[in-house]
This record gives structure tokens, sequence and C-alpha cells, in this order.
């Protein structure tokens, strides 16, 4: 008959030394800490690239309306628009893109304009981003000389 042998405890000097375990897991958990940190820090985009990216994303997949522009300050302009019965009052800042507008936006209220809402986000919308423009400006007219009243060349 065979005796099988029976396993032995080890003895805390053949263990990791309670030091040594403790001192391991608290340079891991640092180490996770700051990778969190970084990871948090890294991927969390502050809030001009986040609205770039939203206007972007509504000019590619919005769909066309039209708004009446109702209010322009320095940074924003308030507009209102109708989807589907549905009355929407809106505003888009605009700092961003103040070099796509004219001079004197206040000249603008009450006018017509084109805009771009999210098909299932109506109230998502935006008038203008980097690649589009949904004001209707006016181009200036030049007047010939050459012309009479009547638009006939003499």
């Amino acid at each position: 008959m065979e005796v099988s042998e029976v396993p032995r405890s080890r003895t805390r000097s053949e263990e990791m030394p309670a030091r040594v375990e403790i001192a391991a897991l608290c340079g891991l958990s640092a180490a996770l800490i700051a990778l969190a940190v970084y990871l948090a820090t890294r991927l969390r985009s502050d809030p001009e690239k986040r609205e770039k990216k939203r206007r972007l994303n509504v000019n590619r997949t919005g769909r066309l309306g039209d708004a009446t522009i109702t209010e322009a300050s320095g940074d924003a302009i308030y507009y209102s628009y109708s989807v589907r019965g549905v009355q929407y009052e809106a505003s888009q800042d605009i700092g961003a893109l103040r070099e796509r507008l004219p001079a004197e936006p206040a000249r603008l209220i009450g006018s017509i304009a084109s805009i771009k809402y999210a098909p299932n986000n109506p109230a998502n919308s935006i008038l203008l981003c980097e690649d589009w423009i949904g004001l209707r400006l006016e181009r200036p007219r030049h007047v010939s000389m050459d012309v009479d009243s009547v638009g006939h060349q003499p």
C-alpha cells in the first residue's frame, strides 16, 4: 500500500513577507489611480471642441428647415422655427464663427434663415458651422450708370 504525502503548509519565511505584499499592492493601486486620472483628463474634451463636434454632426446628418432670427447679441443668435407642428426657440453660440457673420449681426433680426436640425432631436439645430452657413445674407447691389430705371442698357 502506498502512502500519500500530506502537503505541508508553508511557513511564514517561505511566503512573501507581509510588508512586501502591502508595498506591492500600494504601488499597484497608485499606478491604477494615475492611469484613471490620465484617461479622465485625456478623454474629456473641452466645451469648445464638444460644440464644434455637435455643429459638424448636425451639419452632416441634419435636415433643412426655415427659421426666423429673433435676436442677435455679441456671442449668440436667437431664432425660432417649427418642425412637424412643434415650435422651437433656440440660440447658437457664434463666438467661434464670428468671422462668418456680417459686421453687424443685429441687422439679421427679422430675417429668414435656413437651419439644419437633427432628425431624431429637432431641438438640436444650427444656423451655421465651419462648413455651412444658413444665413441668407444680401449681397450688395451694384448699380451701373449705363442702365436706365427699367434695366435696359442704352
